[in-house]
């Protein structure tokens, strides 16, 4: 018993420290102006949040979190930002005032939908009757594999993993084609400012023109 009452108070301490982390990192990205950093910071939260849901046991949330939040998002965001400029320019005084109204709103909200919910581990939740429990029953005899979610994710709804991944494989690879990843994209776009540097240190369009009239 003491051993069980240890163990629940570790997994607490665990929560809480991910969730500090989580919070410090959000008021941060909130108070930077550097997107660089902001970006950076975007995929440590990623991250933390991935290693919090491993902790509470949703590995399928953890899965996705890190490989479209950690992984994809911040490749995009990335390469977006080769089309913009690398500082956020300063709000106004009052611009922030809806934007915080909206999440007070939003939090007051989930905090009433959770009064409705089952308590932790309750045998008779919706989640815990039908086919659940049938997972519950039948998967250390089909897989051997003691974490039902990863035993439902990669056997019993293999495919719809598999979609799922697929889809958003192609929603990635779409809009990175979309924005044209690379030096190239780069380079065009340094071009077409006339900034790219030429032999003599002077632009390409200055270098041509000096070359045309010799």
């Amino acid at each position: 018993m003491t051993g069980v009452l240890e163990g629940d108070i570790g997994i607490a301490l665990v929560n809480i420290l991910l969730l500090a982390v989580l919070f410090v990192v959000a008021i941060a990205i909130a108070r930077l102006r550097n997107l660089f950093a902001i970006v950076m910071l975007s995929g440590i939260y990623s991250l933390v949040s991935a290693t919090w849901y491993v902790v509470v046991d949703a590995v399928d949330v953890a899965f996705t979190e890190a490989a479209v939040g950690a992984g994809m998002s911040t490749v995009v965001l990335l390469g977006a930002m080769l089309l913009t400029s690398r500082t956020a320019k300063p709000d106004k005084k009052f611009a922030r005032l809806g934007p915080l109204l909206v999440v007070l709103a939003t939090g007051v909200m989930l905090i009433y939908a959770t009064v409705d919910l089952p308590a932790l581990g309750d045998p008779d939740s919706a989640v815990n009757q039908g086919v659940g429990l049938t997972y519950m029953q039948i998967n250390w005899a089909d897989t051997g594999i003691p974490n039902v979610v990863t035993s439902v994710l990669a056997s019993y709804r293999g495919f719809d993993t598999l979609g799922e991944t697929t889809v958003v494989f192609l929603a990635g690879l779409a809009v990175a084609l979309l924005l044209g990843f690379g030096e190239r994209s780069l380079a065009e776009s340094i071009k077409r400012e006339g900034k790219l540097p030429g032999s003599n240190g002077k632009s390409v369009s200055e270098t041509g023109k000096e070359e045309d009239a010799s």
